[in-house]
C-alpha cells in the first residue's frame, strides 16, 4: 500500500490542481532563457537544488509530524515573492481538497480549520504524506521530484518539446533528485532540536522576478 500512495501523490494525473501551473518555465521561455532541452534541463536542476530542496525539507518535516502552523510560516518566510506565495496557497487548497476525499482523517481536517486560507503546498503535501501511510523522506522524494516533472511537462506544450526528450530531462535528474530528497530528509530530522531554523532556505531570486512579472501578464498558458 505504501508504495503505491507514493506512486499516486507523485502522479501528474494527481487532482491536485498541477497541471495548471507550470513552475515557472512559462515565464522562462517568454525571457527565452528556455528553448530547447538543454536549457530545460538547466532551469529545472536550478529550481530543483533552490526552491525545491527548501519544500522538500517543509514536506518532510510536517510529515514527520511538527506543527503544520509552525511550518506554514517557515515556508511563507522562505518564499519572497508574493505570486509564489500565492501560488503555494492555492496549490495547498486544492492539494489538501483531493487528499480529505481520498485519505480523511482528522489532521487534514484540522489544516483545514487550523489555515482555512490556505496552506502552503509542501505543508499540505506532507501532512498527506502521513495520512497516506508514507514517511518524511516519501514526501521530499514527491516534491522534489514534482519541482523538476512538472516543468517538464509544461515545457511540451509550451515549446512543443518532443515528450521523449522532456521525459529524458526528469530522467537525466534521477540522482540530482535522490540527493535532494536526502538532504531535505536530514533537514528535517533536525527540526525537533534546533526548529525551524534547521531547514534549508535555499531561493531562486530570478524565479522570484520572472514569477512577479507572469503574474501582472495579460496573456498566458499557465497560473504560473
Amino acid at each position: 500500500m505504501t508504495r503505491t500512495a507514493l506512486l499516486l501523490l507523485a502522479d501528474g494525473r494527481f487532482p491536485a490542481g498541477g497541471h495548471a501551473h507550470s513552475g515557472g518555465v512559462e515565464a522562462a521561455v517568454a525571457a527565452r532563457t528556455v528553448h530547447d532541452p538543454a536549457t530545460l534541463l538547466a532551469f529545472c536542476r536550478g529550481r530543483l537544488h533552490t526552491s525545491g530542496l527548501t519544500a522538500a525539507a517543509l514536506a518532510a518535516a510536517a510529515a514527520a509530524g511538527h506543527d503544520p502552523l509552525d511550518l506554514d510560516g517557515a515556508a511563507a518566510a522562505r518564499t519572497p515573492a508574493p505570486a509564489l506565495r500565492a501560488t503555494a496557497r492555492k496549490l495547498g487548497r486544492q492539494l489538501l481538497r483531493a487528499a480529505r476525499a481520498i485519505w480523511p482523517c482528522e489532521a487534514l481536517d484540522r489544516l483545514a480549520r487550523d489555515l482555512p486560507g490556505g496552506a502552503h503546498h509542501p505543508v499540505v503535501l506532507g501532512v498527506t504524506a502521513t495520512a497516506a501511510g508514507l514517511t518524511g523522506p516519501d514526501a521530499a522524494h514527491a516534491v522534489a521530484l514534482d519541482h523538476v516533472s512538472g516543468p517538464a511537462a509544461a515545457a511540451v506544450r509550451l515549446l512543443g518539446l518532443d515528450p521523449f526528450d522532456a521525459t529524458a530531462v526528469v530522467a537525466r535528474l534521477c540522482d540530482d533528485v535522490e540527493a535532494v530528497a536526502r538532504r531535505a530528509a536530514d533537514a528535517a530530522d533536525r527540526v525537533r532540536d534546533e526548529g525551524t531554523a534547521a531547514l534549508p532556505a535555499a531561493c531562486a531570486p530570478l524565479l522570484d522576478i520572472t514569477a512577479e512579472q507572469h503574474a501582472v501578464r495579460p496573456v498566458r498558458l499557465f497560473a504560473s
